[in-house]
């Protein structure tokens, strides 16, 4: 009986490390999936992974050019009196990030995770916008773009 016991004890045993080995085997391969990107206006919010690059590699001019052109992102409605929110994860921020406007700098770079801008700048000629609609993106990066988050705001009047 004592033998018996002490088999099925081994078993078990190896069956717990195969399945932890496989477990591990799966996870390695498996993508890591980029840094988020969260956009908060009032109580709704929008989330991406990278619409470009975000894996460390910068990004050719061409690409970016392509990305800002994207128009398969997501979108948020924004009350021109409302507060909008930018936060990225802190690999963004140690990289550095700029937030664009239509493809053109909107803020300084910033190595803080989370911003904040006025809803209205967004709708506003001054700053580019054009109709009800902005495209706002997330650039990562100071020197070389190794990232970019594409939004497009929504005017909520």
């Amino acid at each position: 009986m004592t033998t018996l016991q002490s088999a099925v004890r081994r078993r078990r045993a190896v069956a717990a490390a195969g399945a932890v080995s496989a477990g591990l085997l799966v996870l390695t391969a498996c993508d890591k999936p980029t840094p988020m990107a969260t956009i908060t206006v009032g109580s709704s919010s929008v989330s991406s992974e990278a619409t470009c690059g975000g894996e460390g590699e910068a990004l050719q001019s061409a690409d970016l050019n392509a990305c800002l052109k994207d128009k398969g992102v997501d979108e948020i409605s924004v009350d021109p009196d409302e507060t909008v929110r930018f936060g990225v994860d802190p690999d963004v921020a140690d990289k550095g990030w700029t937030i664009l406007m239509n493809g053109q700098p909107l803020t300084d770079s910033s190595t803080k995770t989370y911003r904040t801008i006025p809803g209205s700048v967004f709708f506003n000629a001054q700053y580019g916008a054009q109709g009800d609609s902005t495209l706002v993106s997330i650039k990562e990066g100071e020197e070389e773009t190794s990232g970019l988050w594409s939004f497009r705001l929504k005017k909520d009047a």
